[in-house]
């Protein structure tokens, strides 16, 4: 989410999916605006039950407020569509002094920050929860990067790893990797949390185009075995038993009304972040009656 939101409200994510044959992936603020960025702080809101409708004009009229006022960053927005009822907050940077940037810059706009706490009271009687965290991009974990670009759902897988076990978990993605560079269209972006809940937590990110994507990841899984051998998925297993703690996997669907989408985003794709409104339709005069 953005720094304004870090500072009044703190929200987090949960997941990102790690082994995936589709299209685009994560996105930055300042690096690489249609690509993952370096530093990925996540913010989530958990809505009580029945009221992500509510929640999510909250957020729009929230959003209103910080384009109004000209607010200094941007976010790529979500809901769950699996697990808790949430909504997950992206924010991207090339390091951590952007982000207190971006932190000072806000901070030196009263009229904003005052539009913006007003904008967020409701959101306190919709949440039962509110977290956040940071990420740093693991490089070495990932595999391809085809950008934002047509992005409507993120799969979004989190693994915890035992600890003193990252080794056997830095080689057993590195495995996956290797693997999966064998079949047309694989990709991901995995991050490892620094600040939040757990230093040994990973979430993979991965956009999809449609939940058609998602079909193809999995249909993926039979080829990826064939490919790297009997031996290799032996080896693998016996890591994943050795290193994983726990692992969750959830879908989510980008929201384009509750972000704050960078101007690169939107000249892309227009239609999607910024449609034009459908105007009213005009009634008719009722025709005189007959005498």
């Amino acid at each position: 989410m953005n720094a304004m939101k870090n500072v009044c409200c703190v929200a987090a994510v949960t997941a990102c999916c790690l082994f995936s044959v589709a299209t685009p992936a994560a996105f930055a603020q300042d690096h690489n605006v249609m690509g993952p960025p370096p530093v990925l702080v996540i913010n989530r809101e958990f809505t009580k039950p029945g009221k992500g409708g509510l929640h999510a004009k909250s957020e729009s009229a929230f959003v209103a407020a910080a384009k109004a006022g000209k607010a200094p960053f941007h976010y790529l927005a979500m809901t769950s569509m699996t697990g808790p009822d949430r909504a997950l907050f992206f924010s991207g940077y090339d390091t951590l002094a952007s982000f207190e940037s971006e932190m000072k810059a806000t901070d030196k706009m009263p009229g904003l920050n005052a539009s913006l706490d007003h904008a967020m009271v409701s959101d306190g009687d919709m949440l039962s929860a509110t977290d956040s965290s940071v990420w740093m991009r693991r490089d070495d974990l990932s595999l391809n990067d085809p950008g934002l670009h047509g992005a409507r759902y993120m799969e979004i897988e989190q693994f915890m790893v035992k600890p003193g076990h990252m080794h056997e978990w830095d080689e057993l993605v590195k495995m996956y990797v290797a693997g999966f560079k064998k079949i047309p269209g694989a990709h991901w972006e995995t991050f490892q949390q620094v600040y939040g809940t757990n230093s040994n937590s990973f979430i993979a990110v991965t956009m999809l185009t449609s939940l058609k994507d998602a079909d193809a990841e999995w249909a993926s899984y039979g080829p990826f075995a064939a490919a790297v051998g009997a031996d290799t998925m032996k080896k693998m297993s016996a890591l994943e038993a050795a290193c994983i703690e726990s692992e969750q996997n959830n879908l989510f669907h980008i929201s384009p009304s509750m972000s704050i989408p960078m101007e690169e985003w939107v000249k892309a794709e227009p239609e999607f972040w910024a449609p034009k409104k459908m105007a009213a339709p005009v009634k008719k005069a009722a025709a005189p009656e007959k005498k």
